[in-house]
């Protein structure tokens, strides 16, 4: 395993644009297969470079999690790239490059809050799934908020411990954020509102017991949502995000940066919603400088007026017309018993790109 590269997934949790160790911190996080050898490969805390003491101090407490935590990052990028398929910029990343999303995250816009807060998510997300599922000896199932059973069912099952989750994301992922700076402060905040999202979303999951599913008994216990509910309910907070404006304040440890709502008629942000106080470019024509890719050559719905539509997506250049044959199953029958055989049919589709 290579340990400089562990080191940089884990120090990618929510540093903003600070470089650490010659590197960006937004570094490349499409390993593909180097993924899946986290867990089977021993991690040696001390050789990653650029930890802080916090952030080595917990590697070693948890050590067991550290691949949990990776995996949450990626869970958070998938689900990132899913949100923002049909948009202008569609969280795109990098292949063979430090900075996985180029310069994009550089500045605090909507993109940086909602990437900070989905990877967070993802983190608590994926470290609570693994306690639950007993891949460590650290953490394991939640037993102290089952409270007196329901009507017709009662306790069992594993409870997953998300409160556990949401402490490991925040104690390591937070470690850096500590500049007296407004991107700290946006980093944090919008790190805590990726997390609170899974907390509010736990409920709790039966299976049923008796003769021929009767359900004559039920046992309940507290699980996390599917992490595509996470996703979708961060992307209308992405949609909503408020928009901030930078104060500075003399304190007795020198200058401090604070974020203050820019509308004062708005209703100011609660800890659960995104914040930024950049504006994002528009992401329609190539650019190195902000990271922008252009939307020439993207897919478009030309029977969409939403963002994904021609009009939108194109920002105005217009789109190209191909059609596209596909091969697809067809004239599927059912078989007594059991089994399904189909046709192979060829269909031709008119495929929309940008201009």
């Amino acid at each position: 395993m290579d340990y400089h590269l562990l080191g940089l997934i884990l120090s990618f949790l929510f540093n903003g644009t600070k470089v650490l160790a010659g590197y960006p911190i937004w570094w490349s996080l499409a390993l593909g297969q180097q993924y899946s050898s986290l867990g089977s490969q021993p991690i040696l805390c001390g050789s990653i470079p650029g930890l802080v003491p916090k952030q080595l101090r917990f590697c070693r407490n948890y050590i067991e999690i550290m691949p949990s935590v990776a995996e949450g990052v990626k869970l958070g990028i998938q689900e990132c790239q899913h949100q923002f398929r049909g948009r202008r910029w569609n969280c795109t990343t990098i292949d063979d490059s430090l900075a996985i999303f180029g310069p994009v995250l550089d500045k605090a816009t909507r993109e940086s809050a909602f990437v900070h807060a989905i990877a967070s998510a993802g983190v608590a997300f994926a470290v609570t799934r693994s306690c639950a599922e007993g891949t460590s000896t650290i953490c394991g199932c939640d037993s102290h908020n089952k409270g007196p059973p329901g009507d017709g069912w009662k306790w069992g099952g594993c409870s997953e411990d998300a409160d556990f989750g949401v402490l490991v994301s925040r104690e390591f992922a937070d470690a850096r954020e500590n500049r007296p700076d407004a991107r700290s402060a946006m980093n944090r905040h919008n790190n805590e509102a990726g997390r609170t999202t899974i907390l509010d979303h736990m409920h709790l999951k039966c299976k049923c017991h008796g003769l021929s599913g009767s359900c004559e008994v039920k046992t309940c216990w507290w699980a996390q949502p599917d992490f595509r509910a996470i996703g979708d309910y961060l992307k209308d907070k992405y949609d909503s995000a408020s928009e901030m404006v930078v104060e500075k304040h003399r304190e007795s440890r020198g200058w401090v940066e604070t974020l203050r709502a820019k509308y004062a008629l708005f209703k100011p942000p609660t800890e659960r919603d995104l914040v930024y106080y950049e504006n994002s470019p528009n992401f329609c024509e190539p650019n190195p400088e902000t990271g922008s890719f252009g939307t020439r050559d993207r897919t478009c719905n030309v029977t969409s007026h939403g963002i994904d539509g021609c009009d939108l997506l194109c920002c105005g250049r217009g789109h190209n017309t191909r059609t596209e044959k596909r091969k697809e199953k067809c004239h599927c029958i059912f078989h007594w018993c059991c089994y399904v055989s189909c046709q192979e049919c060829t269909r031709v589709y008119d495929v929309h790109t940008c201009k």
